[in-house]
């Protein structure tokens, strides 16, 4: 039996040149499917274009924190997020609030949940270096998640940081950052493989894929608009430090 493969992106950011090279890999590999976990926009310059360019190719996009919050920053908000707010479409702020928060498969007999950031919120994060309870608190079933089969597999954002863990025959991953990665700055998605309506006799796999793109031609665009925050975004990109983590410049 030959195995699906699904592709998992997130994060992009408004990075749309991370984003093509992405889905040209994905592309070249013959997949078709794409899953979207959030964070279409903000923090990057073209999040109108990433959001209209995943609204085509990405057959669910869930809701990440950004999602959420950005639609509805006020006009007297920070100065940075009124930029990436105004920079969207008003039908494209609407379609971003409306996105579900969760989403259900099945591949080779796992239950696999997809989400943003936890089972909780697309606003509580769940670091790599987590708690016991916060690993199972991700295969929780909440209000958030619904009340379907718990998951035995679960694939979520948000930190910016791949990985993948098992314990005690659960499965928890971060498919890491398109347009913002934090580990190291070469975009990161996930290429789930299995047998849709499989049981658990079919075989399984994630698989990280790494994809590098020009960085100084997207940094150029976000010069060329003018986008706040460049200094600490093109840090980001090039160096994969968090602008939390940045050093200011020392006086002489």
């Amino acid at each position: 039996m030959t195995p699906d493969r699904i592709a998992l992106i997130s994060d992009v950011h408004g990075n749309l040149g991370a984003l093509e090279a992405v889905l040209a890999d994905i592309a070249a590999r013959g997949i078709t499917r794409i899953l979207n976990l959030g964070d279409t926009a903000g923090k990057g310059p073209r999040g109108e274009a990433s959001v209209r360019r995943c609204r085509e190719v990405c057959e669910v996009n869930v809701r990440g924190n950004w999602d959420d919050f950005l639609p509805a920053i006020p006009d007297d908000g920070p100065t940075e997020m009124v930029w990436w707010r105004d920079e969207l479409s008003p039908e494209s702020r609407t379609w971003l609030a409306g996105l579900p928060l969760s989403h259900d498969l099945t591949l080779s007999g796992r239950r696999i949940r997809l989400f943003h950031a936890s089972a909780e919120s697309p606003h509580v994060r769940v670091h790599f270096h987590h708690t016991p309870e916060q690993f199972a608190g991700m295969f929780d079933n909440t209000t958030m998640t619904g009340d379907g089969p718990t998951p035995d597999v679960v694939g979520y954002a948000d930190i910016h940081d791949a990985y993948v863990e098992t314990y005690r025959g659960r499965t928890l991953f971060n498919v890491g950052s398109v347009g913002n990665p934090l580990d190291e700055p070469t975009p990161s998605y996930v290429i789930l493989e299995g047998v849709v309506g499989g049981d658990r006799t079919a075989p399984f796999g994630i698989q990280f894929v790494r994809v590098p793109y020009d960085v100084e031609a997207e940094i150029a665009v976000a010069e060329q608009l003018a986008m706040p925050t460049l200094d600490v975004w093109s840090v980001e990109l090039r160096t994969a430090v968090y602008r939390g983590r940045q050093h200011p410049p020392q006086s002489p």
